[in-house]
């Protein structure tokens, strides 16, 4: 992106999607509406990322649709959850934006890269999310939490079985790992390692986006 864009002007576009999603663009999220919070958020990653490049997605609408709208189209399956863990979440995907749309969800942004952790410790103080959202600078498997999370999400981290090997343990007995995919990875389910089982595998709908997109559920069993 060359010239300066003006993010406002996509407002429309995303309370459009956020209202397929099933969300209220004007709700209250940290200290603004989700829609005008989402912006703000955005703004600062495009900031930080011509600097530092925290994504490979550098155009506004891409962004809006790729990172937005896609990780909160997940939102429904984290509601009622206490809290979360999101592995290797890069510049906060899916868990800033999961953590705007839900109120009462704490989440914890886990991250071993430093610059990527600066810009989380950033985003997370500008958009008023200290009480509830912490960041870690550290690899999932080093996180000693152990049992502490009703759920783990990993949006391009790794195959299940990958995920598990590294965050697994911090799931609560109960816990779910939640996994964003395209296609329905039916072969990484059939690769999952013993003691561990997929629950549901709901496919997304998220506005803009061409093809597939599915959350997969995977619990202890």
């Amino acid at each position: 992106m060359d010239q300066p864009y003006d993010i406002a002007a996509l407002r429309p576009e995303l309370a459009s999607g956020l209202t397929a999603l099933g969300l209220n663009p004007e709700a209250a999220a940290g200290k603004a509406p989700l829609a005008d919070a989402l912006l703000s958020y955005m703004a600062l990653l495009l900031r930080w990322n011509a600097a530092y490049n925290l994504t490979a997605i550098r155009e506004p609408r891409d962004m809006l649709v790729k990172h937005l709208l896609d990780s909160l189209a997940m939102q429904p399956h984290v509601q009622g959850l206490a809290n979360l863990a999101d592995l290797g979440t890069g510049p906060g995907l899916p868990g800033i934006p999961l953590a705007l749309a839900t109120p009462g969800l704490a989440v914890t942004l886990v991250e071993s890269n430093g610059k990527k952790a600066r810009f989380l410790r950033e985003a997370v103080r500008h958009l008023g999310l200290s009480e509830r959202v912490r960041v870690l600078e550290s690899r999932a498997e080093a996180v000693a939490e152990p049992g502490a999370y009703a759920a783990i999400t990993a949006r391009a981290l790794d195959r299940l079985a990958g995920i598990l090997e590294v965050g697994g343990h911090l799931l609560a007995p109960e816990g779910r790992l939640l996994a964003m995919k395209g296609v329905n990875p039916t072969d990484e389910i059939a690769e999952l390692p013993k003691g561990w089982v997929a629950g549901p595998v709901h496919r997304l709908a998220v506005p803009g986006l061409e093809g597939e997109r599915h959350l997969v559920e995977v619990h202890r069993g």
